[in-house]
């Protein structure tokens, strides 16, 4: 079996293929084709002066191809997640730009537990905008220089440990750690102009010019944003990715899989013995395996991995909840898993199915004037920590080549210079994230030093 060292994967994060910035990354546990756009003589399609209107007009609004205060490039950002926020901030912030976020959700709620951003998402914050990274910090909790790793899950001995400490040292990056999602997503939401995110309307599809460059997006109440870039920040069950590519949004042919595994989440005010010592323990044995992070304030969140068919949850009965059938599924592991169970209220548990897409090689990342983002296009399992940093290294990419372009004409051209750049790096880590699972699972029949 061929297994992937440590020090192998963080050489594949700490590669860093953009200018100027070392991106290192610490290891954790309605569809319409489109059809490309062809030039106009001069002019190009792009939004009016309302960007949003009752239904689909006949004729699409002309402006001067080149790009200049007085006709800024107007980008529509489908989704209002980390990925999707990340770019509309920088792009909001240029005076060439014109940026609206669709987002379908009707308000943003505090709901959601914590994201992990690793020293390379740090690093891309921190650059793209040094006041949110100020921010980011006063809520951030580091857990890059404490132990971590992984443990028998039924010795309770140390496997090995992840030294995720030297490595940010040497390359002058700050340490990995977690933040409250509601509070990251926050912190963007204030550095967007007020007006920029439109809620309670999200994209299903959209059409391209047939005369020219730009776009119109497609809303679920049927009226349309006009502009002339869309970016899909929309999700693992994107809206633009099956536009793109004229496949389903969700079901066998929209391209993502069912990873094999289930997972329980909690999350709970916790005294743990070695509080303030270790960041993270990922316990592993036959066939599942469990997570204790320390996610500060108090405050731990554990996931329990299990491989099971999808939608186990409407089979496996369990009458007395969710914390007896964990601790017989669990009996006989490290009682550190058990004392967090027991500590455990029912309504701080969730369970949900994990889905992942396999590298996006041979299906487009972009098409026309339209790009995708995120999990859109490379959503992956969570055992790296790296879905939401690959995410912010997606928008600070796209940010360096729109900013870059004088031209609409210059458009489908950048976008396929971004997914160029970022083709590669995204498919190793996904790769990477689903092949930790695996060797977990199907590596360890009798866990052993």
């Amino acid at each position: 079996m061929m297994v992937f060292s440590r020090n192998m994967i963080v050489g594949l994060l700490a590669c860093s293929p953009y200018h100027g910035v070392s991106a290192f990354g610490v290891v954790s546990p309605i569809s319409q084709q489109v059809t490309p756009a062809t030039s106009m003589r001069g002019m190009v399609a792009t939004s009016s002066s309302s960007d949003v209107s009752g239904s689909v007009k006949k004729e699409y609004a002309k402006v001067p191809a080149e790009i200049t205060e007085e006709n800024p490039l107007r980008v529509i950002v489908a989704g209002a997640g980390v990925g999707g926020l990340a770019l509309a901030s920088s792009l909001s912030k240029m005076k060439t730009m014109k940026v609206t976020v669709v987002e379908k959700t009707d308000e943003f709620k505090r709901f959601g537990g914590p994201i992990q951003l690793a020293s390379n998402a740090l690093e891309i914050v921190k650059t793209m905008d040094t006041e949110i990274y100020d921010q980011v910090m006063e809520k951030f909790v580091f857990t890059g220089d404490k132990e971590n790793g992984i443990k028998d899950g039924i010795r309770d001995e140390w496997y090995a440990k992840f030294d995720l400490k030297s490595p940010a040292d040497d390359r002058n990056m700050p340490y990995t750690g977690v933040i409250e999602r509601p509070d990251l997503q926050q912190i963007y939401l204030d550095s967007i102009p007020k007006g920029v995110v439109q809620n309670g309307d999200g994209v299903v599809s959209y059409e391209t010019n047939p005369n020219g460059h730009g776009l119109r997006a497609i809303l679920e109440s049927g009226e349309v944003v006009e502009g002339d870039v869309l970016i899909g920040a929309d999700g693992i069950w994107s809206s633009v990715r099956a536009s793109m590519r004229n496949e389903d949004a969700r079901g066998e042919n929209a391209g993502v899989s069912y990873s094999g595994y289930t997972v329980f989440a909690g999350e709970l005010n916790y005294d743990s013995v070695d509080n303030g010592k270790v960041g993270y323990k990922v316990y592993i044995g036959p066939g599942q395996y469990f997570v204790i992070t320390d996610i500060g304030n108090g405050r731990y969140q554990w996931y329990a991995f299990l491989a099971r068919e999808p939608d186990s949850s409407k089979r496996e009965e369990k009458p007395d909840g969710s914390v007896p059938f964990l601790a017989d599924i669990f009996r006989g592991w490290s009682p550190d898993v058990h004392h967090i169970l027991d500590a455990t209220k029912e309504d701080e548990i969730q369970q949900r199915d994990l889905y992942d897409r396999p590298p996006s090689v041979r299906k487009p990342w972009t098409k026309g004037s339209a790009a995708l983002l995120g999990d859109s296009v490379h959503a992956m399992m969570p055992n790296l920590g790296q879905g939401g940093c690959q995410a912010i290294e997606d928008a600070f990419v796209l940010v360096q080549e729109l900013e870059s372009a004088d031209s609409r004409n210059d458009i489908e051209g950048k976008l396929q210079s971004y997914q160029s750049r970022r083709l590669i790096r995204s498919a190793a880590v996904q790769g990477l994230s689903r092949f930790a699972s695996d060797i977990i699972i199907r590596g360890f029949d009798t866990p052993a030093k």
